[in-house]
């Protein structure tokens, strides 16, 4: 049982990673050049409906799934004696709580003043209000990408090295 889940346990965390950090990734390549390129009006009521749809299990379980199975796969790599698995793995963690850091203390607080924002029916209002998000969203958006990339690389190369 427990080469089980010592097998399983780094591998679901690299699975996770790779898909925390995929999620970020996809709004930095596509989704937000592609809300660039329409009116404001438009971009503000996609980004409020993407933030309510990105509430999910799904959602939940690779943001909150994923360090939790990396700092497990450090913990196990420790006990384990596999100390350089370990060290990696563990400045994975350091990247990915980065990410999580970033996306509570700048992407959510501007989440939420956008849905605070309500309809902008008034092209001004939609301008204002995209205006306020958007630069500073992408900006460290593209930040916590890139701490999610640096948290894959990590948790692979502690995987691999054991």
């Amino acid at each position: 049982m427990t080469q089980v889940v010592f097998g399983f346990v780094p591998v679901l965390a690299v699975v996770l990673t790779g898909l925390f950090a995929g999620l970020f990734l996809s709004f930095s390549m596509a989704v937000m050049p592609g809300l660039a390129r329409v009116e404001d009006r438009a971009m503000v009521e996609s980004m409020q409906r993407i933030n309510s749809a990105i509430l999910n299990p799904v959602f939940a379980l690779v943001f909150v799934g994923a360090p939790v199975a990396v700092l497990g796969s450090v913990a196990l790599f420790f006990a384990a004696g596999a100390h350089a698995s370990a060290v990696w793995t563990g400045v994975g963690l350091v990247a990915l709580v980065s990410a999580v850091v970033v996306t509570f203390t700048v992407n959510v607080p501007r989440n939420n003043a956008l849905d605070a924002a309500g309809s902008s029916s008034r092209a001004g209002e939609a301008a204002a209000v995209r205006a306020a998000f958007e630069p500073v969203w992408v900006r460290w958006n593209h930040v916590r990408t890139l701490m999610a990339v640096v948290g894959l690389v990590c948790c692979a190369a502690g995987l691999s090295l054991h």
